[in-house]
């Protein structure tokens, strides 16, 4: 088994959390790049992962505030798996990803970042995408800006997600 080490991470772990949460606050605002949404669903959107493990790492999430799987309808759940499957086309075709590590973190002690608020991580993976630089520099390489994944992503995915609509 493979473990992806991300000391990065502990820059947003460690990090004041502001009020509220940004899975309910970033949707209502109308700054869909600034925001890092690429996509929006009736009852859930995709965005980048501002402190991705990986590049092209994307979040699913539902709109309304819940905590667990459980408490999602039907409908959120449909939708929110729908948009798992577009996400995983895209990011094949786009970043050229041989697989993907797809997970949901229920609670803090199974490392939800914001555990408030049910959201879905889809992290695509590389054969090698591991290497010395975050092992022993606690540095990780990731090889585009955010800006140039959400445009590369942004167009192509709202394609696919129309697509399966249809």
């Amino acid at each position: 088994m493979q473990t992806i080490i991300a000391p990065w991470r502990m820059k947003y772990i460690m990090s004041e959390k502001t009020e509220g949460c940004i899975f309910c606050d970033k949707p209502t605002e109308d700054r869909d790049r600034d925001n890092l949404i690429l996509v929006r669903g009736e009852t859930c959107f995709v965005m980048l992962n501002a402190y991705p493990y990986s590049n092209g790492h994307l979040m699913v999430v539902p709109y309304r505030h819940q905590r667990s799987l459980a408490d999602l309808s039907r409908e959120e759940l449909a939708e929110w798996m729908t948009l798992c499957a577009s996400c995983e086309v895209v990011l094949r075709d786009k970043v050229s990803a041989e697989g993907f590590n797809i997970g949901i973190n229920l609670g803090k002690v199974a490392g939800a970042g914001i555990e408030e608020h049910v959201h879905l991580h889809i992290v695509p993976r590389w054969h090698g995408d591991t290497n010395f630089m975050p092992v022993l520099g606690d540095t990780k390489v990731v090889p585009d800006s955010l800006g140039n994944v959400y445009d590369l992503l942004c167009e192509t995915l709202q394609q696919e997600v129309r697509r399966r609509r249809d």
